[in-house]
């Protein structure tokens, strides 16, 4: 059984149930991989600290994915190479948990996440028919080994081109005897993704051992490239490759070769849009919203130019300060940048420099601009970019910020940008996983973005992929990938995309309206590059028509660009997949008698005409909607059911370290004080004894200071009193004598600053009434108002309805009252800092005992 991730509902549900059955919360299944010491003792049905479900051998699941993990304060040295090669986590496990191992005190287990496991046949049950709901266990991806012989071509040099990418990142981790065990290097089509990391402890591992390796798969290569590769294996073993980089430049001399002897489609589709909450747009995006474009390369055709493959989304920081105008300067600068690379003539390496050059002078202008208008420090106004360039048989994302790109294929969807925010940095450094630096304070806030400075302290990260297979890369503004929606929703948007069931425009449009519908907290831009290659189509159907057309062979719905012209038409071949949903159809003249027409017009003169034109007019405008494929297509819904919120309420507060939330101004909230925290301990602790009761007058506002999780799955969330109404212009509090009438038969209970023992089971909740209160009755114990400055811990669960988000860019110095030193909101950028530092804002002073960078520690924003 698997506990319900929300909170406030916590329901068992059945392995197989995709959805709570109680709320519809989504089920994250993580089916973990464990590397450590005492692993031979658990066996199927075995529970590790009573949480981990033991599958199969060394496989486990986490049946209660709402909780936190309790990682120690100090990783252990042999995991630390897994924290450092997150940048690379399309390939390399990422640590989950660490847990005590059963063999000794000291022994440590890791719980690896994103590993190289695959569900064949598993299909969820969303308790409507249960009888179909089937069990099967994780299994392995295949070794690389098992179907080499069955790649092709261009498949089997994308995969050494990937192993010759990662032998100087494992070279410096002490891991890349990794690469030279085939049991560890599995595949997901064409991604090579790593089973786990072993350790060359004092091994020398050098490249003629990879080229032993390699020379063992040569008689099993495809004919184009087996004469080739024998070569390269030879040289490796000579040592006539002294580094990595002459390897992958011998390996990108051959792909340019195998490359273009295949046929391409790309399809490219923009969307944004202004989000329900917000007063303006400040994303922007390349080629303009709305616009859909489909481009056909020809085996052996001349390279597209780069801005006909160019697609870009910002997300503008700074609010009423200019955020947008920072996100279009930066769309401006970059498609101008991208017109003047000589896509067809330039290598890897110097297109990759280009890219990085054309963000460079992005950020120039509107660090210039910031300059000219002396903006300074949080005034200064900037964008986040991701942005991705097809060439041929490559595609190249470069990002800077927040902004994502995923990668969906048949097999899976993966998010492929790292966030240059602090908690990806704490990952980089080695000092904690992932899900656990989240926990930190101003964990989101971004560590770079475009117009902060100048360009020679900018990071830019390029990542190349070679397409060998039907892709889908998804470029989005934050807006969409919060709370990971992109991968909720990924398997009932985008797969359908790519089974030709739906088209991109209307993946772009539903991804919009998920975003606008499941968060709602911000503006939304969405970018589409869809991929079709020949190889991965019958050579008789998609791969011959791409071969050999001179249009685009797949169906496309009517598209305007910003001056309403029409710019893909419809076409019909049946050799290949048609995407789209409606479809004309040829409709036969009836002969009608006379005496029907003669009825027909009784009818029509006698009062029925008018229902008559009505329906007439409406199927003549279904008739035309169909057969310009304006219609939306038909078929089972591709997303969950959306829960629209109601426009009479508020979306619920991000109650997120750092985050400013205020309380509503109808409500004024008796607070039950305890004199104890909420601690990571068992329910069955005795309970905190109550304290003095507290006030918050409505319109106060408050400043999340941290979060925390019971080990009953209950979250807390510390709250400090910023400003009370009087402080901020609202009307005065009401008098305590009169402030203490429950809301709804509603206590939230606080309790002060404090490590000791866990709140009490009994306290009240949302889902019962509180026994200090009633509706008519006020309470009796004595009561004080809430001063700034005031700290104290709450019941997440009991803030959210009584809350509203604030924006703390956009809050004034007396409302934030004695939180103007507060760290920077998640969607502003923190100063840059030496690794192993925080960000630290102006205003505050530098901690006192800063985490110590660690040796080969990579600087903030480099991968």
């Amino acid at each position: 059984m698997l506990y319900c991730p929300n909170y406030t509902c916590q329901t068992p549900n059945p392995e197989t149930h995709k959805f709570c059955q109680k709320c519809r919360t989504l089920l994250p299944k993580h089916y973990l991989w464990a590397v450590g010491d005492g692993l031979a003792s658990y066996q199927p049905g075995d529970t590790l600290v009573n949480r981990y479900l033991c599958k199969s051998p060394r496989i486990f699941l986490d049946t209660k994915p709402g909780l936190y993990p309790t990682v120690p304060t100090e990783i252990p040295q042999e995991f630390i190479s897994y924290l450092r090669l997150s940048p690379y986590r399309l390939h390399v496990p990422q640590i989950y948990d660490i847990v005590p191992s059963p063999v000794a005190p000291t022994a440590k287990i890791a719980l690896l996440d994103e590993t190289a496991f695959t569900l064949p046949g598993f299909f969820y049950s969303d308790g409507a028919s249960p009888d179909a709901a089937q069990t099967v266990e994780p299994q392995l991806l295949p070794a690389l080994m098992d179907v080499w012989e069955g790649a092709s071509a261009l498949r089997q040099l994308n995969w050494l081109w990937q192993m010759a990418q990662l032998w100087h990142p494992f070279t410096m981790e002490r891991a890349v005897s990794s690469l030279l065990s085939p049991e560890l290097i599995r595949t997901e089509g064409s991604l090579i993704r790593m089973l786990e990391l072993r350790s060359d402890g004092t091994d020398v591992i050098a490249l003629p051992q990879l080229g032993q390796l390699w020379s063992q798969w040569v008689a099993t290569a495809k004919s184009d490239i087996a004469q080739s590769f024998s070569a390269l294996c030879q040289e490796l073993i000579q040592g006539q490759i002294r580094n990595s980089e002459q390897l992958i430049d011998q390996l990108d001399q051959l792909l340019s070769i195998v490359g273009r002897s295949q046929a391409r489609q790309l399809q490219i589709a923009t969307r944004t849009d202004q989000g329900p909450s917000r007063q303006r747009n400040e994303d922007s995006c390349f080629p303009p919203s709305g616009t859909v474009t489909t481009k056909t390369v020809r085996a052996n055709q001349t390279v597209l130019p780069a801005d006909n493959t160019l697609v870009v989304v910002c997300d503008g920081i700074g609010g009423h300060q200019g955020g947008d105008v920072a996100s279009n300067l930066a769309i401006e600068a970059i498609r101008q940048q991208v017109q003047t690379i000589d896509i067809e003539n330039i290598d890897p390496n110097s297109l990759t420099v280009a890219l990085e050059q054309a963000v460079c002078v992005a950020n120039d202008q509107i660090s210039q601009r910031n300059d000219n208008e002396q903006r300074y420090d949080r005034q200064r106004m900037g964008t986040t970019l991701v942005m991705g360039v097809v060439r041929s048989h490559e595609l190249y994302i470069t990002h800077v910020g927040d902004s994502r790109a995923y990668w969906i294929t048949r097999q899976g969807c993966h998010q492929v940008t790292l966030d240059d925010d602090v908690a990806s940095r704490e990952v980089r450094l080695g000092y904690s996983p992932y899900r656990e630096a989240l926990q930190q304070p101003s964990a989101g806030s971004l560590v770079q973005a475009l117009g902060m400075g100048s360009s020679s302290i900018l990071h830019p990260t390029v990542q190349r992929f070679l397409l060998d297979e039907d892709s889908v890369f998804l470029l989005c503004s934050d807006g969409l990938s919060d709370n990971d929606r992109v991968e909720e929703y990924w398997e009932a948007t985008l797969l359908p995309l790519l089974e030709g069931k739906l088209d991109v425009a209307t993946v772009a449009q539903q991804l919009v309206d998920i975003a606008n519908t499941r968060n709602g907290h911000d503006n939304v831009t969405v970018g589409l590059l869809y991929v079709r290659v020949a190889d991965s189509r019958p050579a008789t159907a998609l791969g011959a028509k791409l071969a050999e057309a001179d249009e685009p062979p797949i169906p496309t719905r009517l598209q305007h660009n910003q001056n309403t012209e029409i710019q893909t038409s419809l076409q019909s071949d049946p050799g290949v997949i048609d995407t789209a949903k409606t479809k004309v159809v040829s409709v036969r003249q009836r002969k009608s008698s006379g005496t029907l027409r003669l009825f027909g017009l009784i009818v029509l003169l006698l009062g029925g005409g008018g229902l008559l034109v009505y329906s007439l007019s409406l199927s003549f405008r279904n008739w035309v909607d169909s057969l310009f494929g304006l219609t939306p297509p038909v078929g089972p819904d591709p997303a969950p059911t959306l829960v629209v919120p109601s426009s009479s309420t508020s979306p619920p507060p991000d109650v997120q370290p750092g985050s400013f939330i205020q309380i509503n101004t109808a409500t004024t909230l008796p607070l039950a004080v305890q004199s104890s925290p909420p601690a990571d301990v068992s329910p069955q602790t005795a309970p905190a004894s109550p304290g003095v009761e507290s006030v918050l007058t409505p319109g106060s506002i408050l400043k999340v200071l941290t979060k925390r999780a019971t080990s009953s799955q209950e979250r807390w969330v510390q709250v400090e009193v910023c400003s009370v109404p009087n402080t901020v212009g609202l009307a005065p509090a009401p008098s305590p004598s009169n402030s203490f009438q429950p809301v709804s038969n509603q206590t939230v209970p606080l309790s002060p600053p404090s490590a000791s023992a866990s709140p009490s089971p009994s306290s009240p909740s949302l889902s019962s009434p509180s026994p200090l209160s009633s509706p008519t009755a006020p309470v009796q114990s004595p009561a004080s108002v809430l001063a700034p400055g005031s700290t104290a811990w709450v019941r997440e669960a009991l803030i959210l309805p009584l809350a509203l988000p604030k924006d703390g860019l956009t809050l004034t110095a007396t409302e934030r009252g004695v939180c103007n030193d507060s760290p920077i909101p998640s969607n502003s950028v923190a100063p840059s800092a030496a690794p192993g530092e925080s960000p630290v804002n102006p205003a505050t002073p530098a901690p006192t005992t800063p985490k110590p960078a660690l040796p080969g520690a990579a600087e903030p924003g480099v991968s």
